[in-house]
């Protein structure tokens, strides 16, 4: 199972001060998460920030970019072509991989109740994340905008906020929610008549009768007519289906399309689709794109190539349990190498079949201990994540608490499973020092050395987060374990020692 990532896609109600963004996005990366992309435009006033992480940094991430933008900007004092209600006018969490859309549910309503209780900030909560069937689209949230929102959130019951007060202050409110990828694709026409833009939203919007998952509005942006949409699920309505519904609207008004805009970043399925859509290509699969055949090539090291340099960097994580599961993998790899030399020589072929069976296990355990070394750092976050969580009341105590605990068992349990595969390891290993090819036993040898740093490594990582249990009784279940594989991967290794000075005939004295 892969490390769990979400994207979060927030938008701010600025685009005409650089170094207001560049304030809000320091204030987005100091939580560790990587900003993959931005956008601003000044006709709309508007910047969208692309950032990804694991689900606690993303979190913290979102609140802190909030955060500065309800500090630098003033609603009363902003204008720009785009609908807005707040300085963070919309933050959506997209699910990615190893996490599913409930979690980024409970994401953007822990969020959401934390900057309303925090920064005092009215919240509405939209999309998967609705608490009102009415809100689930943003439209109807957004309804006449921060002015219209301003003379109405005090006196309308219909416009209270889920989180936070039914006022509005300069920072105005923020939309929080989950949804699936949304591609934000603009549209301008060749003329400067705002009318045939709006005509032609109207005509492929699905709310008014159009295209399924489209959302279109019609704008005048850089003096020209713009259709701006976002594509709510690109596999019921596509960029090509989009852009050519658009251009046949906006010939029947004697115009045609000047270029199109793509606002932050869009799935590799999407283009791939448009283009084989317009280039009529029958029969195309995606390993016929370079850059996919090359992203699907085994990885060179575990968390990528530079696993080292992460490694050795001033940070906590990856740590020692991520290079334990590190050497793990090597020790794997040693082994896979030594049965890949053996298959198919003739001296061997009796035990060939024992062999391939060694290969088959040892890539198993290499491709699991590689997902462990991202494993290991994610559970070490959850740690941190957890004593960062509110203790103001009794009631946030104990959750505090209840939650550090949960998330130190599993900061030891991950590294236990490291050891269990370890020992794995060195048990293969045994077997291709007694079996394999004569000419790798010492690399043979070396797996098994590899696969008890891993072990003992892992042991420390499972001793001291096992300290810091308040239950001691699964703690004791745990350490029990290890010293179980602690006193096999001995025995193995004596064995493994035996076979070195009976077959190799060189000491290791």
């Amino acid at each position: 199972m892969s490390s769990p990532l979400v994207e979060c896609i927030p938008n701010f109600s600025e685009a005409r001060r650089p170094e207001v963004v560049e304030a809000i996005v320091s204030a987005i990366t100091s939580a560790g998460v990587i900003v993959l992309d931005r956008h601003s435009d000044t006709d709309h006033n508007r910047t969208v920030v692309t950032f990804i992480g694991p689900p606690a940094e993303v979190e913290e991430a979102a609140f802190q970019g909030i955060r500065k933008a309800a500090e630098l900007i003033n609603l009363d004092q902003h204008t720009g072509s785009h609908p807005r209600i707040g300085a963070t006018d919309v933050v959506p969490f997209v699910p990615i991989s190893g996490i599913g859309m409930d979690d980024c549910i409970l994401i953007a309503r822990r969020l959401g109740e934390r900057v309303g209780r925090e920064l005092n900030l009215p919240i509405y909560l939209y999309e998967a994340a609705a608490l009102q069937p009415e809100r689930v689209n943003l439209e109807n949230i957004r309804r006449g905008q921060y002015e219209g929102l301003k003379a109405e959130i005090e006196t309308h019951p219909e416009r209270k906020p889920d989180f936070g007060p039914a006022r509005l202050g300069p920072a105005g409110a923020t939309v929080i929610g989950a949804r699936h990828p949304l591609i934000a694709f603009n549209v301008y026409l060749a003329s400067d008549d705002l009318t045939i833009a709006k005509a032609v939203a109207k005509a492929v919007r699905q709310s008014s009768g159009g295209l399924p998952s489209v959302k279109a509005l019609g704008m005048l942006v850089e003096g020209l007519a713009q259709v701006s949409m976002n594509l709510t699920n690109f596999r019921q309505t596509s960029i090509q289906a989009a852009v050519e519904a658009v251009r046949g609207e906006a010939a029947r008004h004697g115009v045609g399309i000047h270029h199109c805009e793509l606002v932050g970043l869009v799935p590799q399925e999407a283009l791939t689709e448009t283009a084989v859509r317009y280039l009529q290509l029958d029969g195309f699969k995606n390993e016929q794109v370079l850059e996919t055949r090359l992203y699907n090539l085994p990885r060179t090291g575990p968390a990528g190539s530079n696993f080292l340099d992460d490694l050795a960097a001033a940070t906590p994580t990856p740590g020692g349990g991520s290079a334990a599961a590190h050497a793990g993998a090597m020790g794997a790899a040693l082994v896979a190498m030594v049965a890949r030399l053996t298959i198919g020589k003739k001296k061997y072929l009796a035990v060939e079949g024992q062999m391939n069976e060694i290969l088959k296990q040892a890539e198993r355990l290499r491709s699991d201990l590689t997902e462990a070394v991202d494993e290991d750092a994610a559970a070490f976050k959850e740690v941190m994540a957890a004593f960062k969580l509110p203790k103001d009341s009794p009631g946030q105590e104990k959750v505090r608490l209840e939650t550090i605990e949960k998330a130190t068992l599993h900061a030891a349990q991950v590294p236990l499973s490291v050891a269990q595969k370890s020992v794995k390891v060195m048990a293969l290993a045994e077997r291709a020092v007694a079996l394999g090819n004569l000419n790798t036993i010492s690399d043979g040898a070396s797996a098994a050395a590899m696969a008890m740093a891993a072990l003992t490594s892992a042991g420390f990582n499972v001793r001291i987060n096992l300290a810091g249990l308040t239950d001691k009784t699964a703690g004791d279940t745990l350490l029990s374990q290890l010293h179980t594989l602690e006193g096999k991967a001995g025995k193995l290794e004596l064995s493994i020692r035996k076979s070195i000075q009976e077959r190799g005939g060189f000491s290791l004295v």
